[in-house]
């Protein structure tokens, strides 16, 4: 009998109907809780129950309690946000509170968004960009969901101040010009996303944050694309959960998917479309399994074709030592001449019933991963 906590491989992804031309689509387990529902904007909170992997369900963030806010207005104010604007919903707005966007618009952040618990961002129906200034930040939060977004161009702004969740206003810093940053914040979901061309990394996971989810996303034209885990020095990050789960890694993309310290990584069904220095990597002995994925690397000459890469091989003090490193590939396929280095021991993500999900196969992944970043959608026909 197969042990519970362990995905299993299946030989074909599931079809459905997906948009009204009735287009049979290969779809994942996410894309298949909601994705097929005609009726989708009429029942948003549908989507906080069809998260997998660590950040399991989201159920904290639907329900009689939640409070339904509309986006009508594209700008920002950093100190004193307008209702209607993004960061009133997102950081003033004292409720568990469900984001919508009244039409498409375009958004720059003058200082980084503070996102505070309880709080769904749902990019549904519009086009979002939130892009040429700050990014979005998630600091000592929880129970969040980010979805549907585009997050381009971000840049490191001039310091300044900032009001943060409880109303407080605080000098911002200079900030990194990450597109989405995690700080200490636990019980995250980031679905469906596009997110590409910031200063410094497109998402980071850091400084003691656990049980993320990131699905269904696409990120592209990037140098430094995900970073899991603060330092080597921060060892609190050895707690840290990750699952990533249906993105989709490229054109144009070099290192960082991710780059792990300390902590677990279940990373599982990604397409990673060619990269310059690695896919896969990391440091003070890492557990990663990768499982199911399809790495094609890339054609150019200066392209590497190793997947993983350990940096260094022996960490100061032996805290990232070759004994330490546990990194498995468990059903992954490979291209254009493409491979993997494994070591250490196969590591399983022991994840709970509500977490669990079954891995799909390698050969079913560009099917699987069609549809990632935010999504085209109309309120009348399944999304």
């Amino acid at each position: 009998m197969a042990n519970r906590n362990v995905p299993m491989l299946l030989p074909l992804a599931v079809l459905f109907l997906l948009g009204s031309g009735g287009v049979a689509t290969a779809a994942n387990v996410i894309d298949r809780c909601w994705r097929g529902q005609r009726n989708w904007a009429a029942d948003r909170q549908r989507l906080a129950v069809c998260s997998v992997g660590f950040a399991g369900k989201m159920r904290q963030n639907r329900g009689a309690g939640v409070v339904a806010y509309t986006v009508t207005d594209p700008s920002d104010d950093p100190v004193r946000p307008r209702p209607g604007t993004l960061r009133y919903g997102a950081t003033v707005l004292p409720a568990k509170v469900w984001i919508t966007f009244a039409r498409d618009m375009r958004i720059r952040l003058a200082q980084p968004l503070y996102v505070k618990n309880f709080t769904t961002i749902d990019g549904r129906g519009a086009d979002v960009h939130v892009a040429g200034g700050a990014g979005i930040v998630l600091y000592h939060a929880r129970d969040v969901i980010v979805h549907g977004l585009h997050v381009h161009d971000c840049r490191a702004q001039p310091p300044g101040r900032v009001v943060v969740p409880g109303g407080a206003v605080q000098p911002s810093g200079s900030g990194d010009g990450d597109a989405i940053r995690l700080v200490a914040s636990s019980k995250v979901w980031i679905d469906h996303n596009t997110l590409s061309r910031c200063e410094d990394g497109l998402l980071d996971v850091t400084v003691g944050s656990t049980d993320v989810t990131v699905s269904n996303n696409w990120f592209h034209d990037h140098d430094k694309v995900m970073l899991l885990g603060h330092d080597d020095g921060f060892t609190t990050d050895r707690r840290m959960r990750v699952t990533v789960a249906f993105n989709r890694f490229g054109p144009n993309v070099n290192q960082r998917m991710p780059r792990i310290r300390h902590g677990y990584a279940h990373v599982v069904n990604n397409l990673y479309d060619g990269w310059r220095d690695y896919a896969i990597g990391g440091s003070m002995g890492p557990s990663v399994k990768s499982q199911g994925n399809l790495f094609a690397a890339s054609g150019g000459g200066g392209d590497n074709k190793k997947v993983t890469r350990r940096m260094p091989a022996v960490a100061r003090g032996g805290g990232g030592g070759k004994d330490q490193w546990h990194l498995h590939s468990v059903g992954d396929a490979f291209e254009n001449g493409a491979f993997f280095r494994q070591v250490g021991n196969r590591v399983r993500p022991n994840y709970n019933r509500h977490q669990a999900f079954s891995a799909a196969s390698a050969g079913d992944v560009r099917a699987l991963t069609g549809g990632v970043g935010a999504l085209t959608c109309f309120a009348t026909a399944a999304c």
